[in-house]
């Protein structure tokens, strides 16, 4: 996509797309049958990216997700928010059946997107964090009933991003720049069941042993952070976290 880092935040748009993919696949049948507040959702624009993370447009969450559209190149922006209590436990949530993609599969406490809205967009790397971190807020608070007050923005440690791609099933998928943050907070959980099927706090060995378990299945990008990076940084949260935060370079897997 070299032809297309020249393009600057004003001028984001979503024919910024259709001219830089005009074969992209934009129908709507493919949500056919699936529920009805997901589908919603799926109407919500994403920061259509470059592979090094400058925006160059914006799509709905069904046209990013679509493998269609990811296997010619679309790629968006994401987070994973990484949240622990004060026992250094880690929350877990188990995506709802309603989801459309990777439905109740075991991840990481919140996995979303910010949206191409006032306040969660950016074309620098600074920017980009404050606008996943106030994105993180929004969806702890839509998915599992965290208050705002719980996470304050001040809170969130960014450490890395990383580039997948990882197909759901044959119809859906994601191609995403996925900011890693991570926060550590005692929250008060009221679950939305649309969103969520179940939750669990776990310790570093108590996670290694659910990988072990065959009836579990875990989302991709999770296994990705975990199978690379995510215990060395669980093992210095409360020390040497310092020296792993705010990585410039985006990690390709």
């Amino acid at each position: 996509m070299s032809t297309t880092t020249t393009t600057t935040a004003s001028t984001i748009t979503a024919d910024n797309i259709l001219s830089l993919f005009p074969d992209i696949d934009t129908t709507s049948d493919a949500l056919s049958g699936h529920d009805e507040e997901q589908i919603r959702l799926m109407d919500e624009m994403c920061i259509v990216t470059d592979n090094d993370d400058l925006p160059i447009g914006k799509a709905s969450k069904k046209i990013c997700h679509l493998m269609t559209n990811i296997d010619k190149g679309l790629l968006h922006r994401a987070f994973s928010v990484f949240l622990f209590n004060d026992k250094n436990e880690l929350l877990l949530q188990q995506r709802a059946t309603e989801k459309i993609t990777f439905p109740d599969m075991w991840t990481n406490t919140c996995c979303s997107h910010p949206l191409s809205v006032s306040g969660e967009t950016g074309s620098n790397l600074p920017d980009a964090i404050e606008g996943v971190k106030r994105a993180a807020q929004r969806k702890l608070d839509h998915e599992l009933g965290i208050k705002i007050e719980q996470v304050p923005i001040e809170n969130f440690r960014f450490l890395t991003r990383i580039h997948y791609k990882a197909p759901s099933d044959g119809k859906w998928g994601e191609h995403e720049i996925d900011y890693i943050l991570f926060i550590k907070a005692n929250v008060d959980l009221n679950v939305n069941p649309n969103e969520i099927r179940d939750t669990k706090y776990v310790t570093a060995s108590q996670l290694k042993e659910l990988f072990e378990q065959p009836d579990l299945k875990f989302t991709p990008w999770f296994k990705l952070i975990c199978n690379s990076m995510l215990f060395k940084w669980w093992e210095s949260l409360d020390g040497e976290l310092e020296q792993y935060l705010n990585e410039q370079e985006i990690r390709r897997m």
